[in-house]
């Protein structure tokens, strides 16, 4: 019996100490709701996957917020493995001197399988450097679409399978929906991204001078065009009519959507795990309205979301880990499933041909839009994506502006003059400190 307890007792300890030597990995992330809830499920799937790592998601706080706290925890010699930082902080890390590693040279150093042309080229293009190196991992890749609740539509004698296309039928449909009785008719997400960022390459507009920050740090703002001001007055005439709700900077307006609330929401593809989870009627997923008068619209959307940046000063084992579950976020059987259970981008071409290759999109009307409209015409430009120095302040200082607008406080025309003007000064300041 003694011995029989002993070696039960040794067995025990063998396994503590197996237990003990799996490295940890922090991942810091933004992510909420079902979203937040099927991240924590891929890190509990490839933890079981193998013994010797365990990635830790944590939860913190909001994509700017996050930024900020990892900032902090760097500079103390604390920051996490793994940073989910959303596409406007993408020049900021990629400036972070030191403070990063690489993907490609992580995932060259942990001898792992690594093609950077697997990848969706509107996707991968966001991370990648003008060599072509891809700097950080394209995890949640997502572009605002247009959400219609089909009950609203029929109460207010709207056909619900047929969406507004044009600004104009949207304007027309929303006054329907007003006279029958709809009190809030149409709040948005995210407003700088899809009304001023999306707007502008939807419409193929320059954001920005130098190929909006692609080409150069030296850029200028140009969100305060003819097209942009109108397009904004247009906005606050909704407010004032009350055929718009302003929903607050971040994702916050998507609650007023699938609660029922509102009849029409402009926000990421994304949150179409959120709103199948709590809607409580039938809606339908479009492709963003456009102003039929200006040429060459609709071009493309462009996407939003957030990658996962590696932070520097790990051990080489850790990095060893973190590359492997990169290579099990990237794999075609679970991207496929983050597409189709999300809403978000598949983020390579494996993916999405393996998702054409079922009746998913048959069965369920309305999922393949975020991927179309990325793709509807090759990007120009305009049209490919932005990259500004700061611009997690430069979208805050646009948003302020626009909410100057919505409330009555200024008209477009100067509002938007000053977003240029501050968010240049912003722009200054970036390529003075990055020199």
């Amino acid at each position: 019996m003694i011995r029989k307890a002993l070696l039960a007792s040794l067995v025990t300890v063998a396994f503590a100490g197996a237990a003990q030597a799996q490295t940890e990995i922090a991942l810091w992330h933004s992510m909420t709701g079902a979203l937040g809830d099927k991240l924590n499920e891929y890190a509990t799937r490839f933890n079981q996957s193998q013994n010797a790592y365990k990635v830790v998601p944590v939860y913190k706080g909001s994509y700017p917020e996050s930024m900020t706290a990892a900032i902090a925890a760097f500079r103390a010699g604390n920051a996490p493995h793994i940073l989910q930082v959303f596409e406007v902080g993408t020049a900021t890390m990629m400036a972070a001197k030191g403070a990063v590693v690489p993907v490609y040279k992580l995932m060259k150093d942990a001898d792992e399988p690594f093609n950077p042309k697997a990848y969706m080229p509107a996707v991968a293009g966001y991370y990648t450097d003008y060599k072509g190196n891809m700097l950080s991992f394209p995890f949640n890749s997502s572009t605002p679409v247009f959400y219609v609740n089909k009950d609203a539509y029929k109460k207010a004698g709207l056909d619900p399978e047929k969406a507004p296309k044009t600004w104009k039928e949207f304007t027309a449909a929303a006054e329907k929906l007003k006279a029958a009785g709809q009190a809030c008719v149409y709040t948005t997400g995210w407003p700088s991204w899809v009304h001023i960022e999306n707007f502008s390459a939807w419409h193929n507009l320059p954001i920005g001078t130098k190929e909006n920050g692609i080409a150069g740090m030296d850029t200028q703002f140009t969100v305060n065009s003819p097209e942009h001001v109108r397009h904004i007055t247009m906005l606050a005439d909704y407010a004032k009519r009350g055929l718009f709700t302003y929903g607050g900077r971040r994702n916050e307006a998507e609650a007023k959507f699938f609660s029922g609330e509102c009849a029409m929401l402009t926000s990421s593809s994304a949150a179409q795990a959120n709103i199948k989870r709590n809607a409580k009627f039938p809606f339908s997923v479009n492709f963003l309205p456009y102003h039929d008068d200006i040429k060459g619209a609709p071009q493309n959307s462009i996407i939003g979301g957030a990658s996962f940046w590696v932070m520097s000063g790990k051990t080489n084992n850790s990095y060893k880990g973190v590359a492997k579950f990169l290579g099990f976020l990237s794999s075609p059987e679970l991207q496929a499933e983050w597409h189709t259970s999300t809403g978000y981008v598949p983020i390579t071409i494996a993916a999405a041909e393996r998702v054409g290759k079922t009746d998913f999109y048959q069965k369920n009307p309305g999922t393949d839009v975020s991927v179309r409209q990325l793709t509807n015409k090759a990007p120009t430009a305009n049209s490919k994506g932005l990259r500004f120095g700061n611009f997690v302040q430069g979208r805050e200082i646009i948003e302020e502006e626009i909410e100057a607008v919505l409330a009555g406080k200024k008209q477009a025309k100067p509002a938007l003059d000053d977003a240029v003007r501050r968010g240049n000064e912003i722009l200054r300041k970036f390529e003075a400190a990055n020199k």
